[in-house]
């Protein structure tokens, strides 16, 4: 919206639009402002906005047939500046704002998303934003896992996945009955402390007084140099692997944070400066779709030189670059610099979406 006034006369946005932005303009700021605020607004628009990620994904997924799937939900904070339907103060974040949850795919697709008030729980409508996804990978592939942190140590999400089929690695909070089955490793290791930190591993069953069944759990004990104090963390998990393996496939959940703060810095979406909140929860899901294009454009399109690219450097290197645009009687041509992309990467990149193309229906 903030860029519609402009975006509306870019050439290379009207020869996207098509039809009659190409002589004329796409559509302005006002016309935007209506389509967002009242249209989209409606539920069922805003349901179909939700599920659309899951479509797209369904789709590349055909392209690329994973032969795995890894689910990782996580919250981030989307700070508001106003008297904003649904904000609220989070005295986790400090500041008041929405709380949006978030579940990624260890590609980086955003699966999907969910704008919700700023003061509610971590873990606060997780079944409405985790089933959809559940159900539709159900019967399509076999190896299905979930990630997550201590917010979602929940025994509800730990039947419902065992109830899917799925192999989890949740983190649990620190209490004195689980330090107390590991009492032998927070003693301070005999002898001179070594320059390097030192890691030791259990396992053990647990049964919480809330949990159906006793459940196994994985504790890492770390002592770090000049640290009076170990660092602890235990992880409940369902998964037939050592506890070192267990550790090791739980630390990759980083990479849910390392997505987020790319939608936050590259596609901006805490920018919920709408008044009601159903129009920032539409915002979101824009957001959202627009992260995944980019996410999509860069494990499917990019050559092998662009592997180390974040959203940030595609935007700034192959989005936001100035071109001239000529116009001939039968054809336009986009004249580019090679500044950031050269010649040859352009072509590879060309060549890359030119077979993500679907094949011609047979006559």
């Amino acid at each position: 919206m903030n860029d519609a006034e402009r975006l509306c006369h870019d050439p290379a946005m009207r020869w996207v639009v098509g039809d009659r932005a190409i002589t004329g303009s796409a559509a302005s700021a006002s016309q935007m402002g209506r389509f967002e605020t009242k249209w989209l607004c409606r539920p069922e628009n805003l349901a179909a906005l939700a599920d659309l990620p899951g479509d797209w994904i369904d789709t590349v997924h055909q392209r690329r047939p994973p032969k795995m799937i890894v689910l990782d939900m996580d919250s981030s904070e989307s700070p508001t500046y106003g008297t904003q339907e649904g904000s609220a103060y989070n005295g986790h974040f400090g500041c008041t704002c929405y709380h949006p949850l978030f579940v990624f795919n260890q590609f980086g697709d955003l699966e999907r998303c969910a704008l919700r008030s700023g003061n509610v729980h971590s873990a606060a409508d997780w079944r409405n934003v985790l089933e959809p996804v559940v159900v539709r990978y159900r019967g399509t592939v076999k190896r299905r896992y979930f990630r997550g942190d201590a917010a979602f140590a929940n025994p509800e999400i730990y039947e419902f996945l065992e109830a899917e089929g799925y192999g989890y690695a949740i983190r649990l909070p620190t209490n004195s009955v689980l330090q107390g089955k590991i009492g032998h490793l927070l003693k301070r290791p005999v002898g001179r402390p070594p320059q390097e930190a030192r890691r030791f591993f259990a396992s053990f069953s647990y049964r919480a007084q809330t949990w159906n069944k006793p459940r196994h759990v994985v504790a890492k004990v770390e002592w770090h140099p000049g640290e009076l104090y170990p660092r602890v963390g235990f992880i409940v998990s369902n998964l037939a692997r050592s506890a070192e393996g267990i550790v090791a496939f739980y630390n990759h959940r980083g990479t849910c944070e390392q997505y987020i703060k790319e939608g936050k810095g590259a596609i901006k979406w805490t920018r919920l400066s709408c008044r009601t909140f159903a129009a920032n929860a539409v915002r979101l899901q824009l957001h959202a779709l627009a992260y995944n294009l980019g996410n999509f454009m860069r494990t499917l399109a990019m050559p092998k030189t662009a592997e180390p690219w974040s959203l940030t450097s595609l935007r700034e290197k192959l989005i936001k670059i100035g071109a001239k645009v000529v116009s001939h009687g039968r054809y336009v041509t986009f004249q580019m610099a090679e500044v950031a992309v050269p010649r040859r990467m352009f072509h590879e990149i060309l060549s890359l979406i030119a077979r993500l193309r679907a094949p011609p229906a047979p006559a």
